[in-house]
């Protein structure tokens, strides 16, 4: 009987240090278990980080010759064709589904707390610098082009610059420090969101299929050593065809009037020109939001959802 009391009393000594042991050591931390990681983008989690970083080209940085942001397409372009532009989806997901939205797609007040800088941030339409909110490029358009976006489609371009995956709602100072840096230098203040930061930029740069610097990749693994088991996020828009992705001969921007986009199989997409007024010429137009790619290269100056009328 004594000798069954003292089992006893060992075990519940035991299971006590057990749960003890747990609840101070942090599994998720230690180990990046990935279902921690918000990435603002869809639940869905591609590989490791770590292996997809291995498989990215490692190169110099391309000339900026031809860079601006025109080159990109139109600001917050309707891409995902949900009738809301790109900037009022990425507040209304970094509000968590709580921002107000008067007309169902301006946000005009939105809580969000920032992932660079851990703030709680009220954000206010219109309001003054310190009731702002950036939407940021995870990778940004300057390091995007110098990694070779320059040498891709039109249709690509657009993309990148308004995927999901890309894009997040933050602190605008945070933001305007990084200007166009990559992960060489410049990483969020915030330490505990470097992780997934650079598993971010991991994946806009493979679904891409851009370059990283040496620098870059050094940088990049460096964060990843305390969360090896970290995956990148998988959401945004649907991968575009490998063909759409692929490089062309020359750089974008260094003098060609009418670039002629491949982004669909078939390529099924008008040429685009620098105004609408030459795409009428040429006997193209019009195009509808939500209906043809080709309404998001051209200024819509009456918001009627149809431009070159």
């Amino acid at each position: 009987m004594i000798i069954s009391q003292l089992f006893t009393k060992k075990c519940v000594a035991v299971v006590v240090v057990v749960t003890s042991f747990v609840s101070v050591f942090n599994w998720n931390s230690a180990f990046g278990n990935p279902q921690t990681v918000d990435y603002g983008a869809g639940a869905s989690v591609g590989p490791i980080a770590k292996v997809a970083l291995g498989q990215l080209s490692v190169k110099g940085r391309s000339p900026m010759t031809g860079y601006s942001r025109d080159m990109f397409g139109s600001p917050w372009s309707d891409v995902d064709g949900n009738g809301c532009d790109q900037r009022d989806d990425a507040l209304w997901r970094a509000s968590l589904g709580h921002a107000v939205r008067a007309d169902g797609c301006t946000v005009t007040r939105a809580t969000v707390i920032d992932v660079y800088t851990g703030k709680t941030i009220t954000y206010i339409r219109g309001g003054d610098y310190a009731n702002g909110l950036d939407i940021d490029h995870v990778v940004a358009l300057g390091d995007a082009w110098s990694s070779g976006i320059g040498y891709k489609s039109s249709v690509v371009r657009l993309h990148l610059a308004n995927d999901p995956l890309n894009l997040l709602a933050v602190d605008p100072s945070s933001n305007r420090q990084k200007g166009d840096s990559n992960a060489a230098s410049w990483l969020p203040p915030r330490t505990a969101y470097r992780c997934s930061y650079v598993a971010r930029q991991i994946a806009v740069k493979r679904k891409y299929a851009l370059s990283i610097t040496p620098s870059e990749r050094d940088a990049m693994a460096r964060i990843l050593q305390s969360c090896p088991l970290v995956r990148i996020p998988a959401g945004g828009l649907p991968p575009l065809s490998a063909a759409a992705v692929k490089n062309v001969s020359t750089p974008s921007g260094t003098g060609s009037e009418v670039t002629t986009p491949s982004g669909s199989a078939g390529g099924g997409q008008d040429p685009r020109f620098s105004s609408c007024a030459k795409a009428k010429a040429a006997g193209y137009g019009p195009y509808v939001s939500g209906r043809d790619v080709e309404y998001t290269w051209y200024r819509d100056g009456d918001n009627d959802g149809t431009v070159c009328e």
